[in-house]
Order: C-alpha cells, then sequence, then structure tokens
C-alpha cells in the first residue's frame, strides 16, 4: 500500500479547479478538504476508529457482503474488515484530490466508493459538518 503523499505550498490549478466546484456546489472547501486527507490518512493507516469518527450514521452497507445497518461508530469499528474491503479501501488511498468528482449529491471517491457530503444543522445550512454518507463497492 501507498502511502499518501500530501504536498505542501501553493494549490495546483486543478486543485483550485476542484476546490472552486465544492464552494459552489458544497459549501466551504476547506472543511471538505480536511475531511478528504483526514479520511484518507485514516484509511492508509487502518484506523477504524478514525474512518468511524468520520461516518454518518446510521448508513448502510455491506459487510461481507451483506446488506447491514450501522448505526454508530462502535459498530462501525466492529465491522471494520467487513465493510473497508480491498477495493474500497484502495479508491480512498489512492484518489488525487485534483481529480476528485464534485457535484450537488457530494464528492466521490473512485468510481462511487465512497462519497462524502455536508450534514446540515439548521434549514439554511450555514452550520454543517462534512461526514462519509456512502461506503460501498461501487461501479466498475
Amino acid at each position: 500500500m501507498s502511502a499518501l503523499v500530501i504536498p505542501g505550498g501553493a494549490a495546483t490549478a486543478q486543485e483550485k479547479t476542484v476546490n472552486q466546484a465544492i464552494d459552489q456546489s458544497l459549501g466551504d472547501h476547506t472543511k471538505y478538504e480536511t475531511v478528504i486527507k483526514a479520511l484518507q490518512k485514516a484509511v492508509a493507516a487502518h484506523d477504524a476508529a478514525g474512518v468511524a469518527a468520520l461516518v454518518s450514521y446510521p448508513i448502510g452497507v455491506k459487510v461481507h457482503g451483506k446488506e447491514t445497518n450501522i448505526k454508530s461508530a462502535k459498530a462501525f469499528v466492529d465491522h471494520y474488515d467487513g465493510i473497508m474491503t480491498p477495493r474500497i479501501t484502495k479508491a480512498v488511498v489512492d484518489q488525487k484530490y485534483e481529480d476528485l468528482t464534485v457535484n450537488y449529491q457530494g464528492i466521490m471517491f473512485g468510481n462511487g466508493q465512497v462519497w462524502v457530503n455536508g450534514i446540515c444543522h439548521d434549514n439554511a445550512c450555514n452550520n454543517f459538518d462534512v461526514k462519509v454518507i456512502t461506503i460501498q463497492e461501487g461501479a466498475n
């Protein structure tokens, strides 16, 4: 498994384009960028609790191929290896920030294996947390 390397310094033109798309479609890109990088770091480190802290509950996932409704971070950690398959893990770790797909549904990793989006705390969605909202095998 390769290590996630995040270069310091100025954002590339592609990163700026992704940031603009996030700002326009979803809100403050810095909140999303922080969660995206934290998710990649936690998945790369096989840090089940770190990943679990970034998930919106309840979340419907497959655990060893069986549809399961995970209701808490503890349940996510308990089933981590069944949820975060090698294919899903690879999609998260290998995803380049500048190549993220951004639309009104959120931000997609890989071919749809993981999606993150804002979870609103008020009707205007001025106050939101960025969380993982979907974990699935994704399209081929």
